[in-house]
C-alpha cells in the first residue's frame, strides 16, 4: 500500500471520528449510551466498515469511546480523568461549597432556561413536559417516595431544560457537575420538601419555569430559573442558621458556655 493511499484512509478515519464526536457534543449520543450497530453507522456515516473501525479505534485512543466484548461500543464517561476526580471529591467533601455550587447553578441554569425558551424543538418541549409530569406524579404515589427519587426527578426536569438550550458546551458543563448538581437537589428535597411552606414555594417556582419555557418567554424563563435556585440557597442557609442557633441554645442549657 503506497503512502498516498495510507494517508487517504487515515483522513477518512479522522473524518469518521470527527463526525461521531460531533454527535456526542451535540447530545445525540450521550455518556454511557451504546453506539448504533456497525451496519447502522456505516449507513448513517456513508463510510466503509474498515473506515468506521479505524475511526472507533481513534476515539478509543482518545478515551471518548469504550468497547467491551459482548457489549459493543459506547460513549465513555468523559469526566473520569484523574484531573477532575480529586476536584469533584474536594467539592463534595466540603459542605460550604453547596452555596458556591448553587450560585453556579443559578447562572448556568438561568441561561439554559433562556436559551431553551428560544431554541427548544417540539421534541424538546415534549421531553420537558414528560419530566415535569414525572415530577408532579411523585406527589401522587400511594407510598411516599425516597427523597433521592424526588431529587432524581427534580434533576431530570432541569436536565431536560438544559438539553433544550442546544448549547453543547453549556449542556456538557452542567453534565460534568451532575453528581454535585444532584447533591444540591437532594439537599433541597431532604431539607425543604417536608416543610409545607417551602415545598409550596418550590412547586410554584417549577410551574413558573415550566410555563415560561413551554410558552417561549426567554426573559421570564431565565428569571424563574434564577429565582428558583436562589430561593433554595436562601432557604437552606436559613435552616442552617436555625440549626446553629438550636445547637448554641442547647449548649447553654447544658452548661457548655
Amino acid at each position: 500500500m503506497d503512502s498516498a493511499t495510507t494517508q487517504q484512509k487515515r483522513r477518512v478515519a479522522d473524518e469518521v471520528a470527527e463526525r461521531i464526536e460531533r454527535l456526542i457534543v451535540d447530545g445525540v449520543l450521550k455518556v454511557g449510551q451504546a453506539l448504533p450497530s456497525e451496519r447502522r453507522l456505516v449507513e448513517k456515516l456513508g463510510c466503509s466498515r474498515s473506515a468506521l473501525r479505524e475511526g472507533l479505534r481513534i476515539l478509543r485512543g482518545r478515551g471518548i469511546v469504550d468497547t467491551e466484548q459482548g457489549r459493543g461500543s459506547f460513549v465513555a464517561d468523559l469526566n473520569r480523568g484523574n484531573d477532575i476526580t480529586p476536584l469533584m471529591h474536594l467539592f463534595s467533601s466540603q459542605p460550604r461549597t453547596l452555596y458556591d455550587l448553587l450560585e453556579v447553578r443559578a447562572l448556568l441554569e438561568g441561561e439554559s432556561a433562556r436559551l431553551a425558551a428560544i431554541r427548544a424543538t417540539d421534541v424538546d418541549l415534549l421531553m420537558i413536559k414528560r419530566r415535569y409530569e414525572d415530577m408532579l406524579a411523585a406527589y401522587d404515589e400511594p407510598q411516599p417516595l425516597d427523597p433521592r427519587e424526588h431529587a432524581r426527578r427534580d434533576h431530570a426536569f432541569h436536565r431536560a431544560i438544559s438539553e433544550a438550550s442546544h448549547n453543547p458546551v453549556l449542556v456538557h458543563t452542567l453534565q460534568s457537575l451532575s453528581e454535585l448538581m444532584l447533591s444540591t437537589v437532594f439537599a433541597s428535597v431532604n431539607n425543604l420538601y417536608h416543610r409545607p411552606a417551602q415545598k409550596r414555594q418550590i412547586d410554584r417556582q417549577h410551574t413558573r419555569l415550566y410555563h415560561a419555557v413551554i410558552e417561549r418567554l426567554p426573559e421570564q424563563a431565565q428569571r424563574a430559573a434564577r429565582e428558583h435556585i436562589n430561593s433554595i440557597r436562601d432557604n437552606l442557609r436559613e435552616i442552617e442558621q436555625e440549626e446553629q442557633r438550636l445547637v448554641r441554645a442547647t449548649m447553654r442549657l447544658e452548661g457548655w458556655q
